[in-house]
């Protein structure tokens, strides 16, 4: 088994971790509604690069 020969300083562990913070979600607003959604993902309302993808025709037709 790897055992490391000294120990490592702060200083080194801290640069190490430097690239292991959260980063805030990516947002974008959709071009045709306004609406802020994730990137690469559809909006709410069924838009997807000012294209309409999903229609709300299908959701009625469970609530029955």
């Amino acid at each position: 088994m790897a055992v490391q020969k000294s120990r490592k300083t702060p200083s080194t562990r801290g640069m190490r971790r430097a690239h292991d913070a959260l980063k805030p979600p990516a947002l974008s607003i959709e071009q045709t509604t306004g609406e802020t959604h994730l990137r690469h993902r559809l909006s709410a309302d069924g838009y997807y690069r000012g294209r309409k993808i999903l229609s709300d025709e299908g959701s009625s037709a469970d609530e029955e």
